[in-house]
């Protein structure tokens, strides 16, 4: 397994969304929040009504890790506690997204990404 790249990331994601629910689940967030945000990032398909090579991008904007990090490092640091929860949601769906085999996207075609190049 350990020399299955593909295994790893899914694993990898797997981790990172049981972790960030936990923390979720420790901050005492909304849980209504959490159900109505959780398939938000997915909103970004629309990238690809201007095509694969748009699409493509927007997608990845939205389904990487810095994004999130940022909006939790920016809500730390500023004492902005009230935007955590968004992160935590985000990253949840970005571990969840990788735990279910769903990639970053090349622009060549949607079903094209990352986890099948590993």
């Amino acid at each position: 397994m350990l020399a299955r790249p593909a295994v790893l990331l899914r694993i990898e994601g797997g981790v990172l969304f049981a972790a960030t629910i936990l923390y979720y689940w420790e901050s005492h967030a909304s849980w209504i929040l959490f159900a109505a945000l959780l398939l938000a990032p997915d909103l970004s398909f629309a990238g690809y009504a201007a095509g694969v090579k748009m699409g493509a991008a927007v997608y990845n904007l939205v389904h990487t890790l810095t994004g999130p990090l940022i909006l939790l490092a920016y809500g730390l640091v500023a004492a902005h506690f009230s935007l955590l929860p968004y992160g935590m949601i985000w990253i949840v769906h970005i571990g969840m997204d990788r735990m279910l085999g769903f990639g970053l996207k090349y622009p060549t075609r949607f079903s094209d990404t990352h986890l099948q190049h590993v």
